[in-house]
């Protein structure tokens, strides 16, 4: 099936009741993680914004039928999933299976996992606890627990298994800042041609942005994993069992090398989930109309603060402490803001003011 196509009322049921049986399916080709047992098999379309198409089968299984990338970069997620797996890492849906169209150059059809039940991703469950605090409710004191999350999950993704054998590589040199500079740089082409007065105010501060940026020139050595790649709070799942980390399928304006696999120091993922949670506080501020600017504004230093804390805290209990490099936290927050930008101008316009909030702030005169 191509995934570009409305997928057919029966078929993600087809496809479970297929993989419960163990059986073949025809035109197919499936690689298996965790066992899957029979059960309900009635369909449900998940009809929020997504890229891919996802469908609740018997409200326990969710079919996500993939898009294929339009540059033709290789599909990541599978073996990210076949990894964790093999380590026990428990904090994501349950990765039942991967389906490949069949064939030499058949590529991923879809992905099966775990239904989460009552699950709401960080754009929801993040910013409702923090507008109920703006409102007088409990302090929306959550940025600890994510910040844990995603050291385990580096954690994860560091020890090695079956499928990644040699999770961590070290590397030397890295042109970090010569590709943040060029999303800089793309950040004002694109803006230029959206709005002249944050286009003006960003190239009124490109030369502080840059030295930023430049910063992870002094890092000459890094240790590198492969990521997330798109580790932000949307991703974060609250549900009845706690916190869930989802979706491995990469970065939309984070290419993978040709030929080859994308690895990112652990604070690629850690800039972008502290951002994320700046963006939250955008959000909020923007709900309410800046009534409550100045204690947004708290909470969005604390919570930054809180999650890189226990980031460190529990990646070092691990003994994983050097994989964090604190020196590249900045440049690549400031870099991911500029892709932030860049994504808004080429797929959603108006998000563009949750990055520019976040640079105004940092960037004052």
């Amino acid at each position: 099936m191509d995934s570009t196509d409305r997928v057919p009322p029966g078929a993600s049921a087809a496809l479970v009741e297929a993989l419960a049986a163990g059986g073949t399916v025809a035109g197919l080709r499936v690689r298996r993680f965790v066992p899957l047992a029979r059960g309900p098999l009635g369909e449900r379309l998940i009809t929020v914004d997504q890229t891919n198409t996802s469908v609740v089968v018997g409200e326990r299984v969710v079919v996500k039928w993939m898009r294929p990338a339009a540059d033709g970069s290789p599909d990541r997620a599978p073996d990210l999933l076949a990894h964790l797996a093999a380590v026990g890492f428990t904090h994501t849906p349950t990765p039942y299976a991967a389906v490949y169209r069949d064939g030499p150059d058949g590529g991923l059809t879809a992905v099966v996992s775990g239904f989460l039940p009552d699950a709401a991703d960080g754009w929801d469950w993040c910013v409702a606890a923090l507008l109920d605090q703006l409102a007088g409710g409990p302090p929306a004191d959550l940025a600890g627990e994510i910040g844990v999350l995603a050291a385990e999950l580096h954690a994860a993704l560091a020890t090695p298994s079956e499928t990644t054998p040699e999770p961590v590589t070290e590397v030397r040199h890295p042109a970090w800042a010569a590709g943040g500079l060029a999303v800089l740089e793309q950040a004002q082409q694109l803006l230029a041609d959206l709005h002249a007065e944050d286009a003006g105010w960003l190239a009124a501060r490109a030369d502080r942005l840059a030295a930023d940026i430049e910063r992870s020139g002094e890092v000459d050595r890094a240790y590198v994993i492969q990521p997330h790649g798109d580790l932000h709070v949307g991703q974060v799942l609250r549900w009845r069992g706690g916190l869930a980390v989802t979706d491995f399928d990469g970065n939309p304006t984070l290419a993978t090398p040709a030929g080859g696999t994308l690895t990112e120091p652990a604070a690629r993922d850690v800039a972008q989930l502290r951002t994320s949670l700046l963006h939250v506080g955008q959000i909020a501020d923007r709900r309410t109309e800046g009534r409550h600017r100045a204690a947004v504004s708290d909470w969005c230093r604390r919570a930054a603060d809180e999650l890189l804390g226990a980031y460190r805290r529990t990646l070092a209990e691990r003994g994983l402490a050097h994989l964090f490099d604190e020196r590249l936290l900045r440049p690549f927050e400031v870099e991911q803001e500029c892709r932030e930008l860049c994504y808004a101008a080429r797929f959603l316009p108006r998000w563009r003011y949750a990055p520019m909030g976040v640079l105004r702030s940092w960037y004052q005169d």
